[in-house]
């Protein structure tokens, strides 16, 4: 049939990203929307933010899938006198539904980071960089490996041009001469899987969110080269895979919905400017 109920459609999304592999401090779930109202149109984007919205609108959604919580650290109020309230009243006033699939989809198999893995070029048998206890397919980030070695300049280069523009771009740190054959990825911030990677042998470490002074004792230790890209975009090429699971499931179930992945950039970050010479 031409669309399934929302019930329908989230039963599904949770069975690919099950709602208790998520972290105990994470909010993922139905947001808002009537579990009965009929789903035909899916919209997937990273962050449940008002330009999202707009699209969303523009394009007659029904129900928006997101990667980051819109309330994660809870609310007691959604009146619209603040960003998120607002956009709360906006999804509820069209009719739009919102779902977030956060953590969960970060230890998924496959979930986040086995996407961004592929986007980055890592061929292979992907393993987790921290497995789960008791399943060792699923966990957070990804090992793979080059299809054949290669610098850590030119990896970085493959890196930019398989991740969406963002201002941000993909910062390096590390001997750009140095041969690379096994690399870890993690999408999102993956500060506190450093160590993990360093015991991991990997030759690299593609995550975002990293900050100086842990990075810059990894790489002084002879830790693993890092490559560190916009938050945004390590998540994004998730929403592709996500999208075409999703209406493959839905469509063996005989429900059949049009999905369409948001490339409207939400990173927080949205220009540089180059600093002069210090000498």
């Amino acid at each position: 049939m031409p669309g399934g109920t929302l019930a329908a459609v989230v039963a599904e999304i949770e069975s690919m990203y099950e709602p208790g592999w998520a972290e105990s401090w994470d909010a993922v779930g139905l947001v808002c929307g009537d579990p009965e109202a009929v789903v035909g149109k899916i919209l997937f984007a990273v962050d449940p933010v008002a330009v999202v919205a707009a699209e969303a609108l523009d394009w007659r959604a029904d129900l928006i899938v997101v990667h980051h919580p819109l309330y994660l650290r809870g609310t007691t109020s959604v009146a619209a006198t603040t960003a998120k309230g607002r956009l709360v009243h906006t999804l509820i006033g069209n009719g739009i539904a919102l779902y977030t699939a956060h953590t969960n989809a970060d230890v998924a198999d496959p979930g986040v980071s086995d996407a961004l893995a592929r986007a980055v070029g890592l061929t292979g048998d992907l393993v987790p960089l921290s497995p789960a206890p008791g399943d060792p397919r699923r966990g957070l980030g990804r090992i793979g490996s080059l299809s054949a070695p290669m610098t850590l300049a030119a990896f970085a280069e493959r890196a930019a041009r398989g991740l969406p523009r963002t201002a941000w771009g993909v910062r390096v740190a590390g001997d750009p001469d140095r041969i690379l054959h096994k690399v870890a990825v993690s999408g999102g911030a993956g500060d506190s899987l450093l160590g993990t990677a360093r015991a991991a042998g990997v030759d690299a470490f593609l995550t975002a969110d990293l900050r100086h002074h842990p990075a810059g004792e990894f790489v002084e230790e002879g830790g693993p080269a890092l490559l560190d890209a916009a938050h945004w975009a390590t998540e994004w090429p998730w929403l592709a895979d996500a999208a075409a699971r999703l209406a493959s499931r839905l469509a063996a179930r005989g429900i059949t919905v049009e999905t369409r992945v948001s490339a409207t950039v939400t990173d927080a970050w949205t220009t540089t400017a180059q600093c002069e010479d210090t000498k």
